[in-house]
């Protein structure tokens, strides 16, 4: 049996305190949105207010197809000044 390609997760900033971690893996066959990956590995959480997304580096929606391989990153709104 093959094992499914895994998808790279990282939290930044104080997502990464909220979960309790700056990163995790998961089978790419578990998900199919960036919105269920946080399902998957923060059930217990609800998503925080205006938390950005990126896949792959770019800016994605919560509904952007995630795929094998994938990289998808959570992180708070960056302000600048």
């Amino acid at each position: 049996m093959t094992r499914p390609e895994m998808i790279k997760v990282l939290f930044f900033a104080s997502l990464a305190e909220t979960v309790g971690r700056d990163s995790a893996s998961l089978p790419s066959d578990t998900v199919t949105t960036a919105a269920d990956v946080w399902r998957q590995l923060c059930a217990d959480l609800p998503l925080p207010v205006n938390t950005l997304v990126a896949v792959n580096q770019k800016n994605a929606k919560f509904d952007s197809a995630i795929s094998a391989g994938d990289e998808v990153a959570f992180f708070p709104p960056v302000t600048g000044g």
